[in-house]
């Protein structure tokens, strides 16, 4: 039996859990406390960012796989230098750790992105300001952010400049876009690569909110564009298991990329019950060079809602009452205002009876002041 090592305990790990076991596979956590969402496979505890226990939970497993991006480069690389398999590699998960990196990176292999640039000096921001069309910009941390966090819309350099103390900062033009979307893929060590549909997905406070899949009339062309920039980044940077490519449609008809994930992805989740292969059971097929599932799809459309705050346990049998078609995920984390706490999917062929159920599922569950 294969055994699966994710660093993370949170919400994707969890829901990697219930698909290794179909597939006979063995999954452990390393995580950083006992309470994590995926505690029903912690097998260690302790910090990632510490070589030695990073070494040890290495060596209990067959291929370390994650949950997030946070675990440093070097550190990676250390374990890779040692013969242990790590999926996706360090090489390629280096570009989701900087975001001037993946910048650079997808310049060369001729991806469409929105204009970019680096700020660093006061002579030089002005350069830079410059080649992104000036102000108002988006201003991005090249490391660490994530759901909106690390970003901003500037009119000023006084606005980032506590950022700009500390280091560089990029600097992207301000994308005048239709929609956000994103377009899964997942690739074996071996080169097969399979995609799910491009799903559009609408965000509430800078963190996605709802999900749309297959992403509603959106061209034949752009459907097929966004599913070739996804697999030319995974084959170009040797990309193992799922990736994710978060995605601007224009008003001038282009498709750019936004952010990359190397794991599964919020925008994904609806395809446990709308595909015939999830990207969860997907993620570890590919991780352990198994041959990837069929991605078809087993109902005509599906809605995914994020549940903000808490998953109310006390309201769940109503919930499912009201609404027995959707289907819930709760993360098992403590209540607290804004954070991810689980979501749920309805699938079926009328977009507007699909969204408005899970809206109702949400409003019964969550925060509702966090419903888009």
């Amino acid at each position: 039996m294969v055994k699966i090592g994710i660093i993370g305990g949170g919400q994707l790990a969890r829901m990697m859990i219930p698909a290794a076991i179909n597939l006979g596979l063995e999954v452990r956590v390393f995580a950083e406390s006992e309470n994590e969402p995926a505690k029903l496979a912690v097998t260690q505890i302790g910090d990632y960012r510490v070589q030695s226990q990073l070494e040890e939970f290495a060596r209990s497993v067959d291929v370390i796989t994650f949950d997030h991006e946070h675990v440093p480069t070097s550190s990676l690389l250390a374990l890779q230098e040692k013969g242990f398999r790590i999926a996706p590699s360090p090489q390629a998960l280096s570009l989701t750790h900087n975001k001037i990196a993946m910048r650079e990176a997808l310049q060369t292999i001729n991806c469409p992105q929105p204009l970019w640039s680096v700020a660093t000096g006061e002579i030089d921001r002005e350069n830079a300001l410059a080649e992104v069309g000036g102000f108002p910009c988006i201003a991005k941390k090249p490391i660490g952010g994530y759901d909106g966090k690390g970003v901003r819309l500037i009119s000023s350099w006084s606005e980032i400049g506590d950022w700009l103390s500390e280091g560089p900062v990029l600097l992207e033009e301000r994308v005048q876009f239709i929609r956000e979307m994103a377009q899964l893929v997942a690739r074996r060590e071996g080169g097969e690569i399979k995609g799910w549909p491009v799903v559009e997905t609408r965000q509430s406070e800078g963190v996605c909110s709802e999900v749309f899949a297959p992403a509603p009339d959106l061209a034949e062309d752009k459907s097929m564009t966004a599913k070739t920039i996804a697999e030319t980044i995974a084959e170009s940077f040797g990309i193992v298991g799922v990736l994710a490519v978060e995605l601007f449609e224009t008003g001038d008809g282009k498709v750019l990329v936004n952010e990359l994930a190397m794991r599964p992805h919020n925008s994904g989740h609806i395809f446990t019950e709308l595909s015939r292969t999830s990207q969860f059971e997907q993620h570890l097929r590919a991780v352990a060079d198994m041959p990837l599932g069929d991605v078809a799809l087993a109902w005509p459309r599906g809605v995914m809602a994020n549940i903000f705050g808490e998953v109310n346990p006390d309201r769940l049998a109503f919930a499912l009452e009201q609404y027995p078609q959707a289907k819930v995920h709760p993360y098992q984390k403590p209540p607290r205002t804004g954070r991810k706490a689980g979501h749920v999917s309805v699938v079926g062929s009328d977009l507007d009876e699909l969204f408005s159920m899970a809206s109702g599922v949400r409003a019964i569950l969550g925060d509702a002041s966090y419903a888009g």
